[in-house]
């Protein structure tokens, strides 16, 4: 009787375990041998270096670590004095320039003015020339039939050739006159360019004063502050680093014999380690194009030695979907378990 109740024991054993191999079977083939999954994957995201861009010392510290900050929001201020008066300096230069260009418009309308007297003159010393002209005419055939003295005929020629004389003199001074403008179109010119770099400068200024309030340029994190109040900091100076409050990632190291079916769009089930109860929502987003040895600093040489075999990993980034996405739970470092869906995009 024992004998036949370990018998029955043992049959429904085996059968249990002939069912529940069976079930696995049939799990593998229809679901497991789709779903690769690893445990070599850790949160990303696009931590931001918050640098100074010109150097000075620091007068605020408006934040400390782990203070959750909006776009925008003051970081640090740098004692920003000297960048004011750069501020007024190249504003005194712009205005040196404008007003300079005002003495060049109000010189041309000055000259303008000589030029237009110039050619009066001009005109009056060319009727001029023509009485004195006609008379040296009229003169020369009077004395010729002696109807008046040789005298009054060298006055005529005389006055003939002052009149001449002062037409090219008035000439002259009309073309000086010309050229002039020329002169003050060069120097307008050179004036304009002045003020081009001129407002060039103010332009600059203004700019390293507003870098003297470093801001945050998205929301996040403050976290791993090196600045301190009253300590002073060059151009490029790291201060703090900011991580965003939203849009973390997974890079999931896949070995290479996992990679046959993957591809972007799929997607992925991941599971924390700081919370192994949920599972986060994502898809793949790409497979890096080359293994992750190939990157690194010293890459391995197989060519030399003994060789042994090892199981390449390719970095596959998984974008995170919606809330999961966002700075909570999850945080840039934190060990997670990915597991792929080829499924979805079969």
């Amino acid at each position: 009787m024992m004998l036949t109740r370990k018998k029955s024991a043992l049959l429904l054993a085996l059968a249990a375990a002939g069912i529940a191999l069976a079930g696995y079977g049939y799990y593998w083939w229809h679901t497991a041998r789709f779903m690769p999954s690893t445990d070599d994957a850790y949160v990303g995201a696009d931590i931001s270096a918050i640098s100074a861009k010109v150097s000075g010392y620091i007068h605020t510290i408006a934040v400390q670590d782990n203070a959750q900050v909006k776009q925008g929001d003051l970081l640090v201020q740098l004692d920003n004095r000297d960048y004011l008066a750069a501020v007024e300096q190249a504003s005194g230069e712009v205005a040196a320039q404008q007003a300079a260009l005002s003495d060049i418009a109000a010189t041309r309308q000055l000259q303008l003015a000589t030029i237009a007297g110039a050619h009066a003159s001009l005109l009056a010393a060319q009727a001029v020339t023509q009485k004195t002209t006609s008379d040296q005419r009229r003169y020369t055939l009077l004395a010729s039939s002696a109807a008046v003295s040789q005298q009054i005929r060298d006055h005529a020629q005389a006055d003939y050739h002052q009149a001449i004389a002062e037409e090219s003199k008035t000439r002259a001074d009309k073309t000086v006159a010309e050229r002039q403008l020329q002169v003050l179109d060069a120097r307008e010119l050179q004036a304009k360019a002045a003020l081009t770099k001129a407002q060039a400068g103010l332009a600059m200024a203004k700019l390293n004063l507003e870098y003297t309030e470093i801001r945050a340029p998205f929301a996040g994190v403050v976290g791993n502050r090196r600045a301190w109040s009253g300590s002073f900091v060059s151009s490029g100076t790291q201060l703090l680093s900011l991580v965003p409050s939203h849009g973390l990632w997974i890079d999931a190291n896949f070995k290479e014999s996992q990679l046959a079916n993957m591809q972007p769009g799929q997607a992925a089930h991941i599971v924390a380690d700081v919370l192994p109860g949920r599972t986060f929502s994502g898809h793949v987003a790409s497979l890096s194009p080359a293994t992750g040895s190939r990157f690194s600093i010293l890459p391995a040489e197989n060519a030399t030695g003994n060789f042994t075999k090892i199981v390449q990993r390719v970095p596959v980034r998984i974008v995170l979907e919606g809330d999961d996405a966002a700075l909570g739970l999850l945080r840039p470092g934190l060990s997670v378990t990915v597991t792929v869906d080829e499924r979805s995009a079969r």
